[in-house]
């Protein structure tokens, strides 16, 4: 990605579009048996603006909230963890969307209460209020089109429009927002507009049928750069001809979800250092492995020094006996930086 305007003007570099919710989840036990819950923002695109945020990248997050103490909350957030929030549209009709986490063991249930939010009002007139052609890259995934019609054309004006930005499309498949046969062929063809997809092997087999990381890649051959999540195994990069797996991190899992917006947001900061994709895909491995710790979508992050060490490291230490969060250099230098 080159540099644009964005990186010299006052629009930030990177602009993130979506809808950002209210979660609440048990402290302990079940929604059905818990006294005490825990509220935190949570959202795809707003949980990867706020992680790049950390990671020293000038971000702006566009959505649309209710006029109500949720959207506030929303705002009050995102700004805290210095994302912009300057152009998001406050609905005075709609509510902002919340949803509940219900812990059940390892796996956790989701109940949305999204139908009707201020997010699914947004409309393809928004992209006029972006400043699309001065970013260095636009983020979108398959969420946001699942929303609404007027949802669905706002992301395809913005890819039609983005000009110069690069745009990462993120697959991102809700089952419970759209059917597969539906959402398939929809998301192709909105991703095949991208210059980067990442998806996982997954649900891009419940998409499409692949199989393979291989098998991706030649669903989308006219992207430049596909990343494929296969799990706790690991991702792969196509680009430019070259294919780049890099083992997962080992973490002790507390809740998935969330992790796969940390690594997209991880992977996104090392591209925008021009980093290789080693790099980009180890950062993206370490907010993941940090995501799976913590029961919000976007838990408290060391420092950025701290999460590079862990990326940088040489193959050799990365691999060996499973690189992890528990690394004892890794946990002083995160401690470390964590009482600066």
């Amino acid at each position: 990605m080159t540099a644009t305007t964005a990186e010299h003007a006052g629009v930030p570099e990177v602009l993130c579009v979506g809808e950002a919710m209210v979660a609440f989840a048990p402290v302990v036990g079940s929604l059905r048996t818990s006294d005490e819950t825990r509220m935190f923002v949570a959202g795809a695109e707003s949980n990867v603006a706020g992680a790049l945020a950390h990671l020293g990248r000038r971000v702006e997050w566009f959505g649309r909230v209710g006029d109500d103490p949720f959207g506030a909350r929303v705002l009050d957030s995102l700004r805290a963890r210095g994302v912009d929030t300057a152009r998001v549209v406050i609905d005075e009709t709609r509510p902002t969307g919340i949803y509940f986490k219900d812990r059940m063991g390892a796996a956790s249930t989701m109940y949305y209460y999204r139908a009707g939010s201020a997010a699914s009002g947004m409309e393809p007139s928004d992209a006029s209020l972006l400043a699309l052609g001065e970013r260095r890259l636009i983020h979108l995934t398959g969420i946001t089109p699942a929303l609404s019609p007027g949802c669905d054309a706002l992301v395809e004006r913005i890819l039609a429009q983005s000009g110069d930005a690069h745009v990462s499309f993120d697959v991102n498949f809700r089952a419970k927002l759209w059917p597969a046969d539906v959402a398939g062929p929809r998301i192709r063809d909105l991703a095949r507009l991208a210059n980067i997809v990442i998806t996982g092997r997954d649900e891009a087999h419940t998409l499409w049928g692949t199989e393979t990381p291989q098998d991706v890649r030649e669903l989308f051959p006219d992207v430049a750069t596909i990343v494929v999540k296969d799990s706790d195994i690991g991702a792969t990069e196509f680009r430019g001809g070259r294919e780049v797996f890099v083992p997962a991190l080992h973490a002790e899992v507390v809740e998935p979800i969330g992790a796969g917006d940390a690594f997209a947001a991880g992977y996104l900061a090392g591209r925008l250092e021009g980093r290789d994709a080693e790099f980009s895909l180890r950062l993206g491995h370490v907010l993941a492995a940090h995501a799976l710790s913590d029961i919000s979508d976007s838990p408290a992050l060391p420092s950025v020094a701290a999460l590079h060490e862990l990326a940088g490291r040489s193959d050799e230490a990365w691999c060996r006996s499973g690189a992890s969060l528990t690394d004892n250099a890794y946990a002083a230098t995160s401690s470390e930086s964590g009482r600066r």
